[in-house]
């Protein structure tokens, strides 16, 4: 039986990349998945949406803005299977690259389901059945999620569908309701949108987005209606029903109970963590009532050498999240020592059109703990480069304490909004101050100059409004 100093079961981003730094902290180290390397994001989820929505940008701007442009043509060809093919290869290639990290680390990997078992035995299962046992010394489980699907809408993976089918049909729906106005629901209603597929977005709380600042998921909704999409905020799914032509949504709100047909229902309402079938509970791992595992800032469990990282710990469900869980478990199971993670400070990024990013206390938050806040904000559209580009939607909002200057959160609804977003982070990470962020000189004419007017805008010194 093969003795390792860690293994680490699930192979997305918290896990291969806790994999990679437990190596280069010279542990001896494993990884265990049932699928894929990769795990959702690189294979099904994050990575090869982005692909799609690269598609649906230039099928949007050719359907709708060409003239604007200067653009003219006859007969419009957008080729929907073609785009699939494109993200498929993308997420391949990453996935192929996964492959090479583990082999360049010497990170053994084997294929299968994993069951922890006593004195941290794992037997693995591969899909033909055969079982093998390996030992550990630490355990760290990186399983992830799954999408919460109710069982009473019978989804079939053709009429009610969840994201997983969602992004690898490689035909579009000839209409669409999308339950659920998360980031999912508004990455999927932006690229059927951009192909003309007609989307109603139905979500049960009062806003699209609704984690994100009131003020961005408003101009968010502004932004998705003048596109088309229909939105029903602040209503309920009473059902989902197939038809013979498709599905049949019936909702209630405000004006009542009303019925939706279209050709498919996209689910996106949520995550349950995969942690059943693992043996932790039997192993005396502690877990909350939906199953998310319990872990201390280490990402420790309450069992001795067995660890969690990722979804599965239900603190944000977000890649990048697992990956900095990932490495500060590596590092804090090596002896090495490690700074907890802000979990407030962790960035978000949505990739509809027009992006939404973030990270900290919304207004109304910072308005809530009782600090006097300043607040800065600078349109998109009074940025050069943004007109250049023809992306004029959207804004940068700053709050900072009026005492200390400390950033307490920023909020970006516009074009490369996730890629804007670092500057802050690390602004508020280092302790800088929104005047320091506005004394830094920035290139002209780029996007980024809109987080310097924003920072001026919390002074109350913007230049260019």
């Amino acid at each position: 039986m093969n003795e390792y100093d860690v293994v680490i079961i699930g192979a997305g981003p918290g896990g291969y990349v806790c994999a990679v730094r437990a190596s280069q902290n010279g542990l001896k180290a494993a990884i265990i998945d049932k699928k894929w390397l990769g795990g959702v994001c690189l294979n099904v989820g994050c990575v090869p949406s982005k692909a799609l929505l690269k598609n649906a940008e230039l099928a949007h701007t050719l359907r709708e803005r060409a003239e604007e442009f200067g653009i003219s043509f006859d007969n419009l060809k957008l080729d929907y299977a073609s785009a699939v093919k494109r993200s498929r290869g993308v997420s391949q290639r990453l996935t192929r690259g996964v492959a090479f990290l583990m082999k360049k680390n010497n990170v053994d990997v084997f294929m299968g389901e994993a069951k922890v078992g006593a004195d941290k035995k794992i037997t693995v299962t591969d899909s033909e059945g055969k079982t093998q046992q390996i030992g550990a010394k630490n355990i760290v489980i990186a399983t992830g999620s799954t999408p919460v699907m109710p069982a009473a809408w019978q989804a079939d993976g053709e009429k009610i569908i969840s994201y997983n089918e969602a992004i690898l049909q490689e035909k579009l729906p000839k209409s669409a309701v999308i339950i659920g106005a998360g980031a999912i629901g508004a990455e999927f209603a932006t690229i059927w949108n951009s192909y003309g597929v007609p989307v109603t977005m139905v979500e049960m709380l009062p806003n699209v987005l609704p984690l994100e600042d009131e003020e961005v998921s408003q101009e968010l909704a502004k932004a998705f209606k003048k596109r088309g999409i229909e939105i029903l905020t602040g209503h309920k799914v009473e059902a989902v029903e197939k038809s013979k032509d498709g599905v049949i949504v019936k909702v209630s709100g405000d004006g009542g109970q009303k019925s939706i047909e279209a050709e498919q229902a996209l689910v996106a309402i949520g995550f349950r963590p995969n942690s059943a079938g693992l043996g932790l509970e039997e192993a005396g791992v502690k877990l909350d009532g939906k199953g998310f595992i319990q872990v201390d800032e280490k990402l420790a469990t309450n069992v001795p050498g067995i660890w969690a990282i990722g979804d599965v710990t239900g603190k944000l469900l977000l890649a990048h999240l697992a990956s900095a869980q990932g490495i500060l478990c590596a590092d804090a199971l090596a002896g090495r020592q490690v700074n907890p993670i802000n979990y407030q400070n962790v960035p978000h990024a949505t990739y509809c059109q027009p992006q939404v990013a973030s990270f900290g206390l919304s207004e109304a938050q910072a308005k809530a703990s009782g600090k006097e806040i300043k607040v800065g904000r600078f349109p998109f559209q009074a940025n050069g480069k943004a007109l250049g580009l023809g992306e004029t939607t959207g804004f940068i909002k700053i709050i900072s304490d009026a005492k200390y200057g400390e950033i307490l959160g920023a909020h970006i609804i516009g074009p490369e909004a996730s890629e804007l977003l670092p500057e802050l982070t690390l602004a508020q990470q280092m302790e800088l101050t929104a005047e320091e962020i506005a004394r830094n000189i920035h290139a002209h004419p780029t996007l980024s100059e809109v987080v310097m007017e924003a920072a001026e805008a919390v002074e109350g010194q913007s230049i260019n409004i």
